[in-house]
């Protein structure tokens, strides 16, 4: 996980490598985009740095110039590197916590499928206004501070990317991810009864793992997936951003093996339900 300076500098590594490669097998940028199967301006703006290549454009690259065996793999050594990005919270401070909001709605409204995997806490698509506050208010020493009325605009603006139905959202939920109580009980009924209310969308898949069911593996990071080309994965001191066919594929796994043990729709609602009229018969 690569701070900006070593990110850029790891990406220009592996676009002169793939220059040198070649030029060294001798191949005009559109003899090797003939033998690759890929655009001569593809091949043109991945030397010159403007585009990342995926790993499975790296490995087709240097199967077309016939790389050696040993010599690919710390190129793929690189390439995966290169495909991942590590965004630290006191970064995102520093541009502005709503810049965040606004680049995970373009991601969405450049997807027609999003997997929300929600361990620990609802999605911001998912969040009431109250909520969103409760959950952006800086609360550890260390946390930046941030402009968390712009935050929450910013939040529930992104939340009308639900509104396309021909974009699929699937939100998968733990039970602890309803029941941590991150404000008062009239904010948490509120934001369970909203998500109730948003998993009878028609393009929405809002699935809970209850707490009852026999579950192997440990959820331990919320993730997002983005069509089968990306995964950022939360952390507490930031986000990464994956690219790497085998990342993806993996953390797709991961969400179908808790998709599997969670109930949803009529199930789910009861359950949000249950949770609820417990919170407005404990106290405040």
């Amino acid at each position: 996980m690569l701070e900006p300076d070593d990110e850029r500098r790891g990406r220009r590594d592996l676009a002169d490598t793939l220059k040198q490669l070649r030029k060294a097998a001798g191949l005009s940028g559109e003899r090797l985009a003939a033998r690759a199967a890929m655009s001569q301006s593809k091949i043109s703006r991945i030397e010159s740095g403007r585009s990342l290549p995926s790993v499975s454009d790296v490995e087709r690259l240097m199967k077309a110039l016939d790389v050696p065996p040993d010599a690919q793999q710390d190129i793929l050594t690189v390439a995966r590197a290169a495909n991942v990005d590590y965004v630290s919270v006191r970064a995102s401070a520093r541009k502005g916590i709503w810049r965040r909001q606004a680049e995970i709605k373009a991601l969405c409204e450049s997807s027609k499928s999003v997997r929300h995997f929600l361990p620990a806490i609802p999605s911001g698509l998912l969040q009431t206004a109250d909520y969103a506050r409760a959950a952006l208010t800086p609360v550890i020493e260390g946390n930046p501070a941030r402009d968390i009325e712009r935050a929450v605009r910013t939040r529930l603006d992104a939340q009308s990317v639900l509104d396309d139905e021909s974009r699929q959202f699937h939100f998968l939920l733990t039970e602890q991810a309803v029941r941590i109580k991150r404000a008062s009980s009239a904010v948490m009924v509120e934001q369970l009864r909203h998500l109730a209310e948003v998993s009878q969308r028609p393009n929405v898949d809002l699935a809970i793992v209850p707490s009852s069911e026999l579950v192997g593996a440990s959820p331990l990071n919320i993730f997002v997936v983005y069509d089968e080309r990306l995964v950022t994965v939360e952390i507490f001191s930031g986000s990464v951003a994956l690219r790497d066919y085998r990342d993806i594929s993996y953390h797709l796994n991961v969400f179908d093996y808790f998709r599997e043990r969670a109930v949803s729709e009529n199930d789910a609602r009861r359950l949000l339900s249950s949770v609820a009229d417990e919170f407005m018969r404990g106290p405040d």
